[in-house]
Parts: C-alpha cells; structure tokens; sequence
C-alpha cells in the first residue's frame, strides 16, 4: 500500500512520528500528480513527487562539478537510514528504510516503508528496532521499494550517519535486484563530526550521542525514519559548525576532510 503525505516541516527535523503503513513517500515541492500506486490515499493535497515508477532513471546524482560548487546550505541532501536483519549485506537483509530530503535546515519530503527480507528477524533485533518478522511478512519487496527510494533521491547528495552501513546495504539490494546504482555523491555526518567536533565536546560520535548533545527535535530509536529524521538534524548542526571554520561547499568539505 502506498500513501502520499504532504509536508509543510519548517525545522530540520519533525518530531511527530508518521504512521508507516507499507511505504511513506512525500515530496510537496516537486513534480506531476503521483498517480502511482493502488490509491496514492488522500492526504491533504496529493500533488506531490514522481510517479512511483520513475525508478532510478539512469546516473540521477547531481551534476558533480555544480553540486560541488554549491554552499552546503543550498545542496539538496536525501538522509537516509536502514534497518537490517545483522550487520553485513552478505548475510542480512533490510527490513526498514526511512529517508528525509533536506535543503537549508527544511525537510521538505519524506520516504518511509518496512521492506520484507525474506528471512525471518533475529529475536535480538527484534528487541532493539522493535521490528518483528510478523510486521514484515506483508511488507513490499526491494525490487518493489528500491525504484522509488532512487527516484525520491534523484538530483540530491546522499547522507548517512556511518554512511558504509547503510550505503552498503542498499547497494547489494540494489545488486540483487538487478537495478543499477545511480552516481550519488555521498556524505558521512560521522567522519564530519569526529573532525568537527572539539576534544572531549561529546563523549562518542555515535548517533544517539549527537542527537542529545545538539538536542535534537527527534530522538533516534533505531527505527529508519526517526534516525534519518535525527541524522538530517545533526546534519544541519555540523552545516553551520563548518560554516564558522569557513567550509561553504561540498568541495571545500572534501578537500578539508582528506587533510590528515
């Protein structure tokens, strides 16, 4: 099932939870009526992002020079996080993604859905996400959700919080599906915040540690769309940090992250 939200966010993060049916998909900014799924159920203006299956439309990340040059403050960046059934793509399989798109400290569209793995969840993650292989069992396939994520993300850079995990994990079921994976750049708010941060300002840079440390407006809770809703808070905390140490774009982010 598929549901199209309106959003009207004006801070970097929501902290109202939005219900996830199957698959949650908003883009109030962008693009032609979404006539794409069984009903794209009325919210409260259905105008909202591309046709469901639009899929990846080829190489989709930015143009890499004009991203590059752009302040990070007007880069459209797509946060994402997944949850999974362990630790290595080679053995485990997604069962959540959340997304949010971002544009100076606005979320201004939201990707959700539980994805089914085809393999039952491990009772010890069941215990952490919260997820179970019951709230799965009827849950879309990758090949059925991963169209949509790339079309979502389309034109944006991509950010996550240990960024190999996630990416890591999308692009095998990418790869098993047999979609190509588009040439985003990608951002990772770790490696960002361990060179951003003081000596000693946060005890770790773990996600739930950022989160409270900036007070973010959601707490993550190892569910996709509430740990995309903190990263792309944390995110906007680091922009302005790197405004003040003069990084301005994401050229500038590069060259000041690969000094040693």
């Amino acid at each position: 099932m598929w549901t199209v939200i309106d959003l009207h966010a004006s801070a970097p993060a929501r902290a109202a939870a939005v219900p996830v049916p199957a698959v949650c998909y908003a883009a109030p900014q962008d693009g032609p009526a979404a006539q794409d799924g069984p009903a794209a159920q009325d919210g409260p203006a259905a105008q909202d992002g591309p046709a469901a299956q639009d899929g990846p439309a080829g190489q989709d990340g930015p143009a890499q020079g004009a991203a590059d040059a752009l302040a990070l403050t007007q880069v459209e960046f797509v946060v994402v996080d997944v949850e999974t059934t362990g630790w290595s793509p080679a053995e485990a399989r997604i069962t959540e993604i959340g997304a949010v798109r971002l544009r100076a400290g606005r979320i201004t569209g939201e990707f959700s859905t539980l994805v089914d793995p085809a393999m039952p969840v491990p009772a010890h993650v069941e215990a952490l996400t919260g997820i179970s292989s019951q709230m799965v069992s009827a849950a879309p396939r990758p090949a059925d959700v991963l169209p949509t994520l790339l079309s979502f993300a389309r034109g944006c850079v991509l950010a996550a919080h240990n960024a190999p995990f996630d990416l890591g994990f999308l692009t095998a079921a990418c790869d098993a599906c047999g979609l190509p994976w588009p040439g985003f750049a990608v951002l990772d708010t770790v490696a960002v915040a361990r060179q951003v941060l003081i000596d000693g300002e946060a005890p770790d840079c773990k996600l739930a540690t950022l989160a409270a440390f900036f007070e973010t407006p959601t707490a993550p809770c190892h569910r996709a769309l509430a740990d995309a809703r903190a990263t792309a808070a944390v995110l906007d905390v680091l922009i302005t940090r790197l405004a003040l140490l003069g990084i301005r774009t994401l050229d500038d982010l590069g060259e000041w992250l690969a000094v040693p």
